[in-house]
């Protein structure tokens, strides 16, 4: 009995040693090589949720790939505002091509950007879409890869402007690229790098009485603050859910496909006219009552379509590509008080739209965009709720309510500076008592300190 007790308290000695050893003497590197779809929180400083962030940059992805660089990580750097690609190995670039084509994201093309991984690669593939074989490919996420020069059956090249979304390189130098990969390396697309532009502080007092118990404004075009409250503050969402609703949808699915309403997918809180069982639409089609008249019958149709479970999992990871490390999704239209998130994170989601998926926000204002063939909703009479939806300098933006969440929105608009410069600027409200007065004072604020004379 002696010797089995202390055969066990050996056993227990060496499992305690071999534990300490993984918790201190492992490098630091292999703990960050994880699984950047499900984990990539270290990418992010951590922000108290009443830290200001006021007269801050934001990081954009280009400060991610210094980290990496850092970190000596071996990763794919996709820059879209180069047009180039770059391979690193323990943190020290070894190959650079020019990007031969990327896609347009005004035509619902746009190359996505983020932060991905190679799972898959192959010498030669087949698009079933465009009817071409795209050698040397390295797939980015969803329906875009890297990729040489694609070529029909029969051996003919393919000619266009632009790629459908892909990343389009030289046969010769997709080789070398695919040649350097590996499954599981870390991919970075930067899609937009911020330009640094900066604004002088501002008195801040008559922002004081805003109601919103969150809210952020910002420059788009290089992530600075102007001002905020309580940024990283996680808070229901409501029916700001649906734009990444949207953008799941378009970077997963062909637009052109059509989809057969079930009388199933119509269980959701309201009815929208039109939208009934047995119609068919194309993807495109229920993007105008989702994102104008803000559907949840039209969330549900969609979400149902790609399978609902399997959406909300897109949508949980595509926040976590594009840098939102609070949010979390249970369904798709934010009917749920479940869905929550912060005024920083939804900063990057308007931003990633902005960038590569304009048509997105064209929606939001009731315009109609490409559509591959007519549009089996009446867009004049749709109930559109943007609050801003007539001013010139709005570019697009979202608006939601429910009981938890309150009143939350997410508006952009293009204004000139005194030098006539133009600036995006993001305004992000939640859990507001009066949406409409708390970003008109906002906006207000923001003409009369950096945007008119009577600043």
């Amino acid at each position: 009995m002696d010797k089995f007790i202390f055969l066990i308290l050996v056993i227990a000695v060496i499992l305690i040693c071999f534990f300490l050893y993984i918790s201190f003497f492992i490098p630091k590197e292999l703990e960050i090589k994880t699984n950047l779809e499900s984990s990539p929180d270290w990418l992010i400083i951590k922000q108290e949720a009443d830290s200001g962030l006021a007269q801050t940059f934001l990081p954009l992805f280009e400060q991610i790939k210094e980290k990496f660089i850092l970190a000596k990580l071996s990763f794919l750097e996709i820059n879209l505002s180069e047009m180039k690609v770059r391979v690193y190995k323990a943190g020290d670039m070894v190959n650079e091509v020019p990007v031969l084509k990327k896609g347009d994201p005004q035509n619902w093309g746009g190359t996505a950007a983020g932060l991905y991984e190679v799972k898959e690669k192959y010498v030669n593939s087949f698009s079933v879409v465009a009817e071409v074989y795209m050698p040397w490919t390295v797939r980015i996420y969803g329906k875009y890869y890297l990729h040489g020069e694609p070529y029909y059956p029969g051996g003919y090249p393919l000619i266009s402007s632009s790629s459908g979304g892909c990343v389009q390189l030289l046969n010769k130098n997709a080789k070398a690229i695919y040649q350097l990969t590996e499954i599981g390396m870390p991919i970075i697309v930067i899609d937009q790098e911020g330009d640094g532009y900066h604004y002088p502080k501002a008195e801040l007092d008559s922002l004081s009485d805003v109601s919103a118990q969150s809210y952020l404004v910002a420059d788009l075009n290089s992530g600075f603050v102007l001002a905020d409250k309580k940024a990283n503050e996680i808070l229901p969402i409501a029916s700001l859910t649906k734009l990444m609703t949207s953008l799941v949808v378009t970077e997963n699915k062909d637009l052109k496909r059509w989809i057969e309403v079930e009388e199933k997918m119509l269980e959701a809180y309201g009815s929208t006219k039109g939208l009934e069982a047995g119609k068919e639409f194309r993807i495109v089609e229920l993007l105008y009552p989702l994102l104008i008249e803000s559907s949840n019958d039209a969330s549900e149709v969609l979400a149902g379509f790609l399978g609902r479970e399997e959406t909300i999992q897109m949508m949980n990871e595509k926040a976590k590509a594009i840098l939102m490390n609070n949010t979390k999704f249970t369904d798709p239209s934010g009917y749920n008080p479940a869905n929550v998130s912060t005024v920083q994170d939804l900063f990057y989601l308007g931003r990633y739209i902005f960038y590569n998926r304009p048509p997105i926000l064209e929606i939001t204002k009731g315009k109609k965009v490409s559509s591959y063939g007519p549009i089996d909703f009446d867009i004049e009479n749709l109930w559109n709720k943007n609050v801003f939806v007539n001013d010139p300098t709005f570019a697009g933006g979202k608006t939601g309510f429910t009981k938890q969440a309150n009143y939350t929105g997410l508006f952009i608009f293009k204004l000139k500076t005194l030098q006539e410069t133009e600036r995006n600027i993001i305004i992000i409200l939640l859990k507001s008592d009066n949406l409409e007065s708390d970003a008109q004072k906002i906006y207000q604020w923001l003409q009369k300190t950096y945007f008119t004379e009577s600043s």
